[in-house]
């Protein structure tokens, strides 16, 4: 396992513009290579961010929007459409401005469909359809996703998987449901580590002065169970974006002082 890389830029619209312009070029090369690519969105101010930011972008119609699989690293267990679910705030931000193929979007399980407010069966058919989508070269059963999107929260959350909470310590499914989450709702479905952990790459967003112990304390040698966001990391790279105020107590030997 590599360690991670931090890029330290100077507010948070700069690495929300940044991070975009990463990830439509990682989105290219995965096509040009494979003819597809696959992410993982993350909700969130800092994932919402990306995604505007995204939208905005000039360079965003260098995407094939119709070759692009789109999942989903969490999901506020609530009713379709309802503003608070990830979803919902991704088709606001972007979605609904680019061409995407409906059968390569897969949003989570809302409260109010067949599911009927059961979480663990919503996340049990996620993970279904995950296997469904992995190829036998992957290396778990989830598809070896290009970017796995993370946001980082004041408790070190990633995901729904929150410090000491039963999902955090799960060791063989891809997805679980979330009960008693601290964060309102308090009912979620989320991706797992393992399946975090089968992505090419992962990259963590934090911006705030909020966010700035959190990155802190990750980066600085805690446990996964104490501190989920210290165990989410990549294959092949794990990536941490940060503005300066979340990166504020870190020593510089982490980042490279010209970082923009």
């Amino acid at each position: 396992m590599t360690p991670p890389q931090v890029v330290v830029h100077r507010d948070k619209e700069l690495m929300a513009q940044a991070a975009a312009a990463r990830l439509i070029t990682k989105i290219v090369d995965a096509q040009a290579a494979r003819g597809s690519a696959s992410v993982v969105l993350t909700g969130g101010r800092n994932g919402n961010g990306l995604l505007a930011a995204l939208a905005a972008a000039p360079a965003r119609d260098a995407v094939d929007w119709s070759r692009l699989d789109l999942w989903w690293g969490d999901e506020r267990f609530l009713p379709d459409g309802h503003p608070e679910r990830n979803h919902t705030q991704a088709r606001e931000a972007l979605l609904d401005a680019v061409g995407l193929d409906p059968a390569r979007v897969h949003p989570m399980p809302a409260s109010d469909g067949r599911f009927s407010g059961d979480a663990e069966a919503a996340a049990e058919a996620y993970a279904a359809e995950l296997a469904a989508a992995a190829e036998p070269a992957n290396h778990a059963r989830v598809p070896s996703f290009d970017v796995l999107l993370l946001g980082v929260g004041p408790d070190t959350h990633v995901a729904s998987l929150f410090p000491e909470l039963p999902a955090v310590r799960e060791t063989e499914r891809t997805v679980v449901g979330v009960r008693g989450a601290p964060k309102p709702p308090p009912t979620r479905v989320s991706l797992t580590l393992p399946a975090i952990r089968a992505a090419r790459e992962v990259w963590l967003l934090a911006a705030g002065e909020d966010k700035a112990r959190a990155v802190t304390i990750a980066l600085s040698g805690a446990g996964e169970i104490q501190a989920p966001a210290a165990g989410a990391r990549g294959r092949a790279r794990t990536l941490w974006l940060l503005d300066r105020a979340a990166a504020a107590g870190l020593p510089r030997a982490l980042y490279p002082p010209a970082s923009p």
